[in-house]
């Protein structure tokens, strides 16, 4: 069974006893931490492969979660330049990481029911008149502008 979690603004396809590294949680290593924004459940062929989508969550669902340890990932380099205005700026970035282990996948998400379908109209039933379609009653007269004159013909020259 594989679930797909948010955390840290960024989306995580994770399984029973992965081990990945994710923005940084509270917590010191050994600490449990439960992960609720689910997206998505999924299982595999010997599971059944039902597939459980979030709308945009998928509710009761939660993956609990060991962390291993708290670090920081692999430096940055971060240049700035502006040619010929002797303009150079050089800094280093390292984003600081959780490393988790999954330890569990609960699937206790409740199945949406299928959508029932319309009944179907008969011919007995009374059908709902349309309303009829409001059509514009004044037609406003367009106006064709007259030719401009031409400078000679505004100071009497002919």
């Amino acid at each position: 069974m594989f679930a797909v979690i948010k955390t840290g603004g960024k989306q995580y396809k994770v399984a029973k006893d992965d081990v990945i590294s994710v923005e940084k949680l509270a917590g010191d290593a050994g600490d449990r931490v439960e992960f609720t924004d689910i997206l998505m459940l999924g299982g595999t062929k010997e599971d059944g492969g039902d597939a459980v989508i979030g709308a945009p969550m998928v509710p009761g669902a939660s993956v609990s979660a060991e962390v291993l340890e708290q670090g920081r990932g692999a430096k940055i380099i971060v240049f700035k330049k502006k040619r010929r205005q002797n303009y150079r700026r050089k800094k280093g970035h390292r984003q600081d990481l959780t490393v988790v282990k999954i330890l569990d996948i609960n699937a206790k998400a409740k199945k949406a029911a299928p959508k029932k379908a319309a009944p179907a109209k008969t011919a007995d039933a009374p059908a709902k008149e349309a309303a009829p379609k409001k059509t514009a009653t004044k037609k406003t007269a367009t106006k064709k502008a007259a030719p401009k004159k031409s400078s000679a013909e505004k100071s009497g020259e002919k």
